[in-house]
């Protein structure tokens, strides 16, 4: 048991850190993306309705499965 928890807290490497940071980067920039371009009127590409709230969704929906392997990448 006592190496278990020796595992848990040993300090990633900054390799590791700088990573990690970056990957919640990059989900914050996919998520908050589709949210901008759901609430944004005069969106600049000309899309249908329709189109822009599916491209936000998947856009979303990336996103979490980008946090996901981040999350089980740093186990």
């Amino acid at each position: 048991m006592s190496f278990l928890n020796q595992d848990q807290k040993k300090q990633k490497s900054p390799a590791k850190r700088f990573l990690f940071i970056l990957g919640l980067g990059m989900f914050s920039l996919y998520f908050a993306l589709g949210i901008a371009i759901i609430f944004w009127k005069d969106f600049p590409i000309d899309l249908e309705f329709k189109y822009r709230i599916a491209f936000a969704a998947l856009l979303i929906v990336y996103s979490f499965i980008r946090f996901v392997r981040l999350l089980r990448s740093n186990t």
